[in-house]
Formats: C-alpha cells, structure tokens, sequence
C-alpha cells in the first residue's frame, strides 16, 4: 500500500474513532461504551501496530482536547496507545490468513485489551482522577468488560468477513513495488 494510501487511511479511521468516541457513545463517570474499537481493530488489521499506536493515542489526545469529557488525564491515552499496539500485534497479517487463526487472535487482543486496558489500568485512572472506591467500582467494570467480549468478537469477525468477501482488503495487500516507498 502507498503512503499515500496509508495516510488518508489513517485520518478516516482517526476522524471516526473521535466521532464514536466522543459523540456516539454512553458515559459516566466510572463506565463508557462505545463502539470505538471498531476503527482501531480494523487499523489493525490493515495497517498494523505502529500506526494503530498513533491513531489510538491521537484519537483519544485529541478527542480529550477538542471534546473533554472531564479533565485531561495522560493515563488514558496510554491506554488507548498500549491498546492499539495489542490489537496491531494480533491482528496485522500482510498476507491473507485463514479463519481460524484470525478468530484465535481476535479473541486473545480483545481480551488482552479488555482486561488489561480497560479493566486494570482504566480502573486504576478513574480510581487516581475521581477517588472513586476501586472496589465499589470494579463490579460495574467487570460486568461491562465481559459483556463486551463477545460483542467487540463477533462485530469485528463479520465485519471483516464482509470485507474479505468483497475484497476490499485485495487493494491494500497489493505486493509493493519502488515507487510506493
């Protein structure tokens, strides 16, 4: 894929991940849920960790800055970057990979992320920026965490399914050739 390619790439599935995040999504001070992940993982997918990393961590950088909700806190874009660098670790395959193997590594990032990310580390912020008791606190997490799983899963499965079978992933796993540099 071009660096062109890339690039604009990159800045739509930035400019959604805010929209979801900070428009189309339900918050409270100790829970949010949206569908986000969406562009991430498929940033993942087809442009690997690196950028995914950036587009994750500026998503949130910038989303915090333009649309606050709350004050800034670095500790959630770290999140948000160390969450990218999973699911980019996982689910970036240059060639086209079997179902199998796709679905195993879908599953094991998602959870990665969901306990690691969001359960521990974001539970950890919220616990430093509002004084909320962790475990009054942590219940609500869990639950949203494990209801999510299978949610993120299966809409990421489908829609990568139905990327494939339109074979829009055929553009981007093009072999480069000199001029793409």
């Amino acid at each position: 894929m071009s660096k062109l390619k890339k690039i604009i790439l990159a800045g739509l599935l930035l400019a959604t991940t805010i929209v979801l995040n900070r428009f189309l999504s339900i918050k409270t001070p100790i829970l949010v849920i949206s569908f986000s992940y969406m562009p991430i993982m498929l940033s993942a997918i087809i442009l690997g960790p690196w950028l995914t990393m950036l587009i994750s961590g500026f998503a949130d950088l910038i989303g915090a800055l333009l649309f606050p909700f709350g004050a800034y806190f670095v500790g959630y874009t770290i999140s948000a970057i160390l969450s990218g660098l999973i699911y980019g670790l996982f689910l970036y395959h240059k060639n086209k990979i079997s179902n199998k193997k796709f679905i195993f590594n879908l599953i094991i990032s998602t959870l990665l992320v969901l306990i690691i990310c969001n359960g521990l580390l974001n539970t950890l912020w919220i616990y430093i920026t509002t004084k909320e008791a962790v475990f009054v606190i942590m219940p609500t997490r869990i639950i949203k965490q494990l209801i999510m799983l299978p949610i993120q899963v299966v809409s990421i499965y489908f829609i990568d399914l139905g990327l494939r079978k339109l074979k829009v992933y055929d553009s981007f796993y093009e072999v480069e050739d000199d001029n793409d540099n």
